[in-house]
């Protein structure tokens, strides 16, 4: 063959191929005349070692194709479970039908598969209470409006509510909802009090944040529905909070005192409307009797003026008597008759004197 006759020499088995003498420097196996076995010798003993054809013959080929049909049924065959959805992709591109529950069929390696989980999530951040690693422990320290450190402890419950945006726009779908929904929360305990956020508005902050989480992921279109914010602790730190527990027992106290004052100043102010009431009361009843007393004495005096334009002298008589019935009736009198003779009693007695004698030694 043209390669055995490739030295320099000219003779055949003289040298290699490149001129070097077979036995110059190389190691390689030698015929038994002392020559090499030339390629196509290699070539010969090959055929005759596997008898003309590969192992197993047929059979080996039928194998390898079932088992690269086996290996790509399994990657175009999948399953979706209940909660889930399948986001199919044709060469990078998603496509708009959604894969629901169930074993579906895809072309692979043309056509890829993402499954998302479309059940509501929950997202839990800070700690409330200083415990656990420091990256998460830092997570809740805000500052609030007033100036004072709070720890908030808030729990994120969202839904996938568009798969395809959820898998394509951003990267890290749950840390930009975690992201979101924290910073969120910085931005309206920054604007208020601490008190707001431990007891007097909870809901209304519960639901800022709620809006504001669900604008900033809207702007990324992240096809994500936040359902629910829910504060679940706020207190102050742990290296503060006996110093903020004395605060608040001051405060309590305070309104305490300021309901109890509150209290009192209504009860006294109630009292003084009742009795004022009860003075208008008698003022009103005192008014309308004299107004009545003087009102039948005008009238009575009009009955009699009238009789008097009737009867004159029998009026005046009656009046008279009238009068001395009232002077009279009223004063000591002792009526003292002539006796048959003529006779009378000593000119003076001290007569009601006695009488009030007489009615001091009775009463005793």
């Amino acid at each position: 063959m043209p390669w055995e006759n490739n030295g320099g020499g000219g003779g055949r088995n003289n040298g290699g191929p490149w001129g070097q003498a077979p036995g110059g420097g190389g190691g390689g196996p030698r015929r038994p005349g002392g020559n090499t076995p030339n390629l196509e010798d290699i070539l010969n003993r090959g055929r005759a070692q596997f008898g003309g054809g590969l192992p197993g013959g047929r059979w080996l080929i039928v194998g390898a194709v079932l088992a690269l049909a086996a290996f790509w049924a399994a990657n175009s065959v999948y399953g979706v479970d209940e909660g889930e959805v399948g986001v199919e992709f044709r060469l990078g591109a998603p496509k708009q039908e959604l894969a629901g529950a169930g074993l579906h069929f895809l072309i692979w390696p043309v056509e890829t598969v993402e499954k998302v989980n479309i059940s509501a999530l929950q997202t839990t951040i800070g700690t409330a209470s200083g415990s656990g690693s420091r990256a998460n422990a830092d997570d809740g320290l805000m500052l609030s409006g007033d100036q004072n450190i709070v720890d908030v402890r808030f729990a994120v419950l969202w839904s996938v509510a568009n798969p395809v945006d959820y898998l394509i726009n951003v990267r890290d779908p749950e840390g930009m909802v975690r992201n979101a929904a924290e910073s969120a929360m910085r931005e309206v305990v920054g604007r208020r009090p601490a008190q707001d956020i431990f007891r007097d508005d909870r809901a209304g902050i519960a639901i800022e944040v709620q809006q504001i989480t669900q604008t900033i992921l809207d702007s990324y279109g992240m096809g994500v529905r936040i359902s629910q914010i829910t504060l679940e602790n706020a207190a102050p730190p742990a290296e503060v909070a006996d110093a903020f527990n004395e605060v608040q027992r001051a405060e309590q106290d305070e309104d305490r005192l300021q309901e109890e004052a509150r209290s009192y100043a209504n009860t006294l102010l109630g009292d003084a409307r009742g009795r004022a009431a009860a003075l208008r009361e008698e003022a009103a009843a005192y008014s309308n009797r004299v107004v009545q007393e003087a009102t039948g004495e005008a009238e009575r005096f009009n009955a009699v003026y009238a009789e008097y334009v009737n009867a004159p002298e029998v009026t005046r008589k009656r009046m008279f008597l009238e009068t001395m019935e009232q002077v009279l009736g009223a004063s000591e009198k002792v009526l003292v008759e002539n006796g048959a003779g003529g006779s009378g009693v000593v000119p003076y007695l001290p007569l009601p004197e006695l009488r009030s004698r007489d009615n001091t030694s009775t009463e005793q």
